[in-house]
């Protein structure tokens, strides 16, 4: 009896939001791939750079890894490499790592007591209290949340942003929603199901810029800090979670690791879709140093840095472009990580227990620019 084809159903948006990038995915076994179903699955991604596969319940992580590393296959190491072995970063308490698929990291909240060979496991929800410069008062934190960091999943220091990252969820506590607060003048906000991972389109944000803005983006890279998640320790992000205060916090070389020069990362801010050939602003606004011109100045005042990249990004974080996705136990997102950025949400009470597998390895090759 022949298989039927897979389906392709782009998402559909709900009234008011202006998203114009997801999608589902049905009719496929992911844990036996064909190559005929991965060409499926990879034409949607950069077509649509959220793919969304439900009731995905035995999805193994051997199944998942393998997935992930399709989309390049020369590529073995996490995204981050060995970042995660220094203490001071910021990414440290964040993941652990499944023993027998190591390429496998388990992220979420509360307790669990065994998982594919993890015992006793403590996981902690990022908030954003630990990492913005002001945060919601207690009393409304299960009403109220915020974006707590908007970026790519990349090292940005000697390591290829992934190609992707594939995101399971295991156990998704249900039950409320809260209000997303921007606090930053603007008066936005967002409902949003708790713990989502929000996304938006870095091809959106491409297009919504001026032509002036987008000659600029199209011919400047940005210089990213050595060592970036060690170095931006102490610095604190603005309320949307769109890059950090410029209060000098950040530490100085001398108190990073050892540096290499050949390893720090100055990439292009626009990078192009393999498939579509269209551009996509991708800049992970905390991370950033310095901005190197076409005609070859730098721009290395890093309060100035900042600003500039701030105003191109922040129209783009607007609640009409976010897509924040409902999880629910089983599902399966795929991200273009080099056509989406994201952003962790949320607040969990000690007894809601979130469990998810993430996986997304160092691209073999660098993106490339217009």
């Amino acid at each position: 009896m022949a298989v039927p084809p897979p389906t392709v159903r782009p998402l559909q948006p709900p009234a008011g939001s202006r998203i114009n990038f997801g999608a589902q995915i049905d009719g496929i076994d992911l844990e036996n791939l064909t190559d005929q179903q991965f060409a499926t699955v990879r034409d949607a991604l950069y077509h649509h750079h959220v793919i969304v596969f439900k009731n995905q319940q035995k999805l193994s992580p051997k199944a998942q890894y393998e997935l992930t590393k399709r989309f390049d296959p020369a590529s073995d190491n996490y995204g981050h490499g060995k970042a995660l072995d220094a203490k001071r970063s910021i990414l440290h308490p964040d993941l652990k790592t499944i023993p027998h698929q190591p390429q496998v990291q388990v992220i979420g909240n509360g307790f669990v007591p065994s998982y594919e060979g993890l015992e006793n496991v403590q996981l902690k929800h990022p908030h954003h209290r630990t990492f913005h410069k002001d945060h919601i008062p207690d009393d409304k934190d299960y009403d109220f949340t915020r974006f707590y960091r908007w970026h790519i999943d990349a090292a940005l220091y000697d390591l290829y942003p992934p190609q992707v990252t594939t995101l399971f969820a295991v156990n998704v506590p249900k039950g409320r929603r809260q209000t997303l607060l921007y606090d930053d003048g603007t008066g936005e906000t967002l409902d949003v199901p708790l713990g989502t991972t929000a996304f938006v389109s870095g091809q959106q944000m491409f297009d919504g810029l001026s032509p002036k803005d987008q000659e600029f983006v199209r011919t400047s890279k940005i210089e990213y800090a050595p060592h970036p998640y060690i170095w931006m320790s102490s610095a604190r992000s603005n309320s949307t979670g769109l890059g950090l205060h410029p209060e000098g916090l950040e530490l100085p070389e001398s108190k990073l690791p050892p540096i290499d020069k050949e390893k720090i990362m100055i990439l292009p801010m626009v990078w192009k879709n393999p498939v579509t050939g269209k551009l996509a602003m991708q800049v992970h606004p905390s991370a950033i140093r310095r901005i190197h011109l076409a005609d070859g100045t730098v721009i290395d005042d890093l309060r100035r840095v900042r600003e500039i990249i701030y105003k191109l990004q922040r129209p783009a974080i607007s609640p009409q472009y976010v897509y924040p996705h409902d999880w629910e136990n089983g599902d399966l997102v795929l991200f273009n990580n080099r056509g989406v950025l994201h952003s962790v949400v949320g607040a969990f009470k000690p007894d809601e227990v979130r469990l998810f597998r993430q996986c997304n390895l160092a691209a073999s090759e660098p993106p490339v620019g217009s």
